[in-house]
């Protein structure tokens, strides 16, 4: 065999052994949707058998579960799935992405355990919302949607359903966009939004289907039922909005980190001001403790126990503490709003700015001002619009400034997310990087930028070490004039991805410093040499290496647009059902929670009151 033969069978030995970068292999897609099929038919079997009178278990089910919780079992059995299918779904997504940053590309969607997290948290979504659109038998509610002849579905339970579909047409579409584009190794990629913006969303349908249950309850429930449903649900929500800053939780965000205070101002004001102004004094606050235990327990978790990046995550606990200050003293929801956002947009932005520097890997700098609290504090405000609109509709409240109020703020929050998006790669500056072995196939890195104030008040400029067995973000020391070096080794060999990140103004840059080859995208490595100097480039070069870059531009047009339009259609049907329900008349008051927690309470105090009475004289 000549020389070029046998380099001919190690390029096709290393094709073999390379990841998938364009899709999953056609005959994992194959199981996956025979998968799918199956327990959607077994899903069909027992909720059409249910209303056919053929199937007996949901039904023994809605029977118990309406002891237990004294609630409709329409809603009583989709609130027990929904927040542990949510859960789980959120705990297989940070393992997921912790695996990506860890290792990279799946060797297929079969092979990596977190997608079976995902995937079980999804179908228990869309489960749920189409079993409450099963359970009744009679119209459950007077905002029900009429499904077919003599079938009217809980309106809260079709948002279910249909927040579950949108998040689970991700999945295929997924492999689609991979298949036309690449693999798009961000979060923020458009179907991976699909995925996380649907769960996020289902909480939305369930608040809804709380609502719409109204009167029906069946007995008072028990005290823990009230006090794990007011925390939980809206945790969840809080928990579900969090994730769109997942990049910034780990330490390798492919955006602007004004990004980051926006994001979380967004989950803030939305979710603790909607929480309060609809389930009442304590609710903020008891929504950020659920959040906390759920996030710092899900860290351990994929962190210390599994041995993979830990997930960080932000506080809330200072924002929840506004909200529920603000709201002893303002009592209407608009400017209750108002007056949260601007709490939440000073207050609470500091309070998140010293805990980036307690926990979290890339610490907000004072480069980040004024930028970051000016758009911190419009997002803040914005999105408590949102929020008040979402938690007045929720109760009795129909104040009509708030549809105004909140209009405005969901356009602000689209303006401030364009603003975001505007962004270089085109830093101008190179990099000479000196290696000092320090064993182990790692180096410590000394660097010398060009021109020498190319990293002065930088958000970020770090050497980041990826996708080769584990995670490194080292915030480089400054020593002089231009002159930085690493805190620690960085890995230069094997499957490690490493390189220097630069973050300065609008510009979002990269210089390698060892790259692996990659046959399956194709794309050939980059040696790990001292002294050599190098230019930055646009980090996406670099991060998203597996993306396409030979394809037609009208392509791209029409996939964002075709994601777009989907999405747009799911906003506005749960933006029409909360309406909706908002409508209808004879429903609860807006403190129904309350009142059942302290219905419960006040019957204690009298049994207790009744068992230390003395009796009376005969």
């Amino acid at each position: 065999m000549t020389s070029n033969d046998d380099t001919f069978a190690g390029m096709l030995e290393l094709l073999a052994q390379a990841k998938p970068a364009g899709g999953a292999a056609l005959d994992q897609v194959a199981i996956a949707t025979g998968a799918a099929g199956l327990i959607t038919v077994v899903l069909l079997w027992l909720g059409m058998g249910h209303r056919s009178g053929k199937v007996a278990l949901l039904g023994r089910l809605a029977r118990y579960s309406e002891r237990v919780s004294g609630m409709p079992a329409w809603l009583a059995i989709p609130a027990g799935i929904i927040v542990v299918s949510l859960i789980t779904a959120l705990f297989g997504m940070l393992w997921d992405i912790s695996l990506h940053i860890a290792d990279g590309r799946d060797e297929g969607p079969l092979a990596n355990v977190a997608h079976y997290f995902i995937l079980a948290g999804l179908f228990g979504v869309f489960a749920s919302g189409f079993l409450s659109m099963c359970l009744p038998l009679e119209k459950p509610s007077r905002v029900a949607v009429k499904v077919a002849p003599g079938w009217y579905a809980p309106l809260g339970g079709v948002l279910i359903a249909s927040a579950g579909t949108f998040a689970l047409i991700g999945f295929p579409l997924d492999d689609v966009w991979h298949r036309l584009f690449g693999q798009d190794v961000t979060l923020w990629g458009p179907t991976h939004l699909m995925l996380i913006g649907g769960a996020a969303m289902t909480l939305i349908g369930l608040a809804v289907l709380f609502v719409e249950a109204g009167g029906a309850s069946t007995r008072s429930a028990p005290a823990w039922v009230v006090f794990l449903r007011r925390i939980s649900l809206p945790g969840a929500l809080l928990l579900g909005l969090s994730t769109f800053q997942a990049e910034f939780d780990f330490g390798v965000p492919q955006f602007q980190m004004i990004f980051q205070p926006m994001l979380i101002m967004l989950a803030a004001g939305v979710a603790l001001v909607a929480t309060r102004i609809w389930l009442g004094r304590g609710a903020a606050l008891g929504a950020a403790l659920f959040f906390l235990a759920m996030r710092g327990l899900m860290a351990v978790i994929v962190g210390p126990v599994l041995g993979e990046p830990t997930p960080h995550f932000p506080l809330f606990l200072v924002e929840a503490l506004l909200v529920e200050l603000v709201a002893l003293r303002v009592k209407k929801p608009l400017p209750l709003a108002l007056a949260s956002g601007m709490a939440l947009g000073t207050v609470g932005l500091a309070a998140e700015w010293g805990w980036t520097h307690v926990f979290m890997p890339l610490p907000w700098p004072a480069a980040l001002l004024p930028e970051g609290l000016i758009v911190g504090l419009a997002m803040a405000v914005a999105a408590s619009c949102v929020g008040g609109w979402l938690g007045a509709r929720l109760s009795t409240d129909r104040t009509p400034s708030l549809r105004s109020a909140a209009i405005a703020g969901a356009a602000t929050i689209f303006a401030l997310t364009g603003y975001g998006l505007i962004a270089n790669g085109e830093a101008g500056a190179g990099a000479l990087v000196m290696l000092e072995p320090a064993g182990a196939g790692r180096a410590n890195l000394q660097v010398t930028v060009d021109p020498r104030d190319a990293a002065d008040d930088a958000n970020w400029f770090t050497a980041t070490a990826w996708q080769g067995g584990g995670l490194v973000v080292d915030r480089l020391e400054r020593v002089g004039p231009g002159e930085y070096r690493s805190t620690e080794p960085v890995p230069i060999t094997g499957e490690w991805k490493t390189m220097l990140r630069l973050h300065t103004g609008r510009t979002l840059a990269a210089r390698a410093i060892y790259l692996p080859a990659d046959p399956a995208i194709p794309v050939e490595g980059v040696p790990a040499e001292s002294n050599v100097g190098s230019s930055f480039v646009p980090e996406q070069q670099l991060l998203q290496r597996e993306r396409k870059t030979d394809v037609a531009g009208g392509l791209w047009v029409i996939a964002y647009s075709v994601v777009l339009a989907i999405a747009l259609a799911f906003l506005a049907a749960l933006a029409w059902g909360v309406h909706r329900v908002s409508l209808a008349p004879g429903r609860p008051s807006p403190s129904r929670w309350t009142a059942e927690r302290e219905h419960v309470d006040e019957q204690r105090d009298r049994d207790r009151s009744d068992q230390h009475r003395e009796p009376a004289p005969q």
